[in-house]
């Protein structure tokens, strides 16, 4: 597997029909083109969520996400994560950080044709160097 460090991307959004579509526009009309959208709500507050998304990268596209409310995060430590498609891939992944004394803030991951694509959150900037050398090591 290899591992790659990458900004993720987060803005608040009002939990209601459009709000996310409305952002991932302002987002394209940049020319990003995302290989990872995540967006939930905030805890039980039924009134706003977040999305958070990777990469942003280029003048035009900072600046469409600045426009549309996104910051890059300076409190997630992403590693973007791929290998092939086997069996446990993620419980691979997650095992060996685990192993290597590494909480994870969070964790995601699908897998697309014969590739598996893992993006991992971790607290701190050391974390996320350690991470990508248990992963290298997997």
């Amino acid at each position: 597997m290899k591992s790659k460090r990458v900004d993720t991307w987060a803005a608040t959004i009002p939990d209601r029909a459009g709000a996310l579509a409305a952002k991932l526009k302002a987002l394209a009309v940049g020319g990003a083109n995302l290989e990872l959208v995540i967006a939930r709500r905030v805890g039980d507050d039924r009134s706003k969520g977040v999305v958070f998304v990777t990469p942003i990268t280029g003048a035009k596209q900072i600046g469409c996400a600045g426009a549309a409310g996104f910051t890059k995060t300076e409190s997630l430590h992403t590693l973007r994560v791929e290998g092939p498609d086997k069996v446990g891939a993620a419980g691979r992944v997650a095992t060996a950080l685990a192993d290597h004394g590494l909480n994870l803030r969070g964790l995601s991951a699908a897998a697309i044709g014969k590739k598996f694509i893992c993006y991992v959150a971790l607290d701190t900037e050391a974390d996320a160097v350690k991470a990508a050398r248990v992963i290298h090591a997997l």
